[in-house]
């Protein structure tokens, strides 16, 4: 039985997300299933004001740091050992994934 299995995908670290898809992309080929996607999804920014104290004379000073949190969403249509070669990805720290079978 042929599920629909929808996969989040979000890093702060741009390059190493892309290597998770692809890596995604190229086993549902490999093995024949619909895909759809990556789609990409807007980036978050977040940005954090830090207040600087002067050192001497001058005035204040305000530093943003800001990260950015880059998102893709892929659709497929797997069966039981598509899902196993996808579990089998690795993944770094700084990727985070949601898996939901539709």
């Amino acid at each position: 039985m042929v599920r629909k299995v929808r996969i989040w995908l979000w890093s702060p670290n741009h390059k190493s997300l892309e290597k998770v898809v692809e890596q995604i992309v190229q086993i549902a080929e490999k093995t024949g299933a619909p895909i759809r996607g990556p789609i990409p999804l807007p980036t978050k920014r977040l940005v954090v004001p830090v207040f600087r104290l002067p050192h001497g004379e001058g005035s204040k000073h305000w530093e943003r740091w800001e990260m950015r949190i880059h998102k893709r969403l892929i659709d497929v249509a797997a069966d039981e050992r598509v899902m196993k070669q996808i579990m089998r990805v690795r993944v770094p720290k700084d990727v985070h994934i949601e898996v939901k079978i539709i």
